[in-house]
């Protein structure tokens, strides 16, 4: 997948990001937003392993958010298993550098009709920490709907926050995917 948008462009990792992966990855406000798996501080040896594992998709579900002509945060989903085979979680991220510019929005939009083009699926989903209000807008903004908060389900950084649920379905008119409401 590579789409050319308005804001930035949505293309596979390759070998050649890893120095911008690193700058843009290793800041404890952008880690701080994310879960575990996302390591900080954020070291060659993290972009590496990453662009190890993002090589061997197939097919690919991670991609790079391009900006300004280097790798400026990533975006991707999981393909649910069994009984949710048809279900994937999403998830997204940008270096503190280009945020308030309205990029993540425009790749979330793009890769939800991306995931359901390419993926028999009927639904996306993503959890984001109630301290997070700017993914929240963005999450609403793409046409994502808040279908529930967990509260106390996770601890970052040593403080417990909410969570929230926000999904999409396939099935829901593109109007509402693509947050023109």
């Amino acid at each position: 997948m590579i789409q050319r948008l308005h804001h930035c462009v949505i293309r596979p990792w390759g070998r050649p990001d890893a120095p911008s992966l690193v700058r843009h990855a290793d800041d404890r406000e952008v880690w701080r937003n994310l879960r575990d798996g996302f390591p900080h501080p954020y070291t060659p040896d993290a972009a590496e392993a990453w662009l190890a594992f993002v090589e061997q998709q197939d097919p690919p579900t991670h991609f790079a958010i391009e900006v300004d002509g280097e790798a400026a945060g990533g975006i991707g989903f999981t393909l649910g298993e069994g009984a949710k085979e048809r279900t994937a979680e999403i998830g997204y991220w940008l270096g503190r550098a280009v945020w308030g510019r309205g990029i993540a929005t425009e790749a979330l939009r793009a890769l939800t009709a991306h995931a359901f083009a390419e993926h028999p699926l009927d639904r996306l989903h993503a959890c984001v920490f109630a301290w997070n209000p700017a993914s929240v807008r963005v999450l609403e903004k793409a046409g994502y709907v808040r279908e529930g908060c967990l509260p106390g389900g996770a601890t970052k950084d040593g403080a417990t926050t909410d969570v929230f649920l926000y999904g999409v379905l396939r099935s829901e008119p593109l109007a509402r995917r693509a947050g023109d409401l």
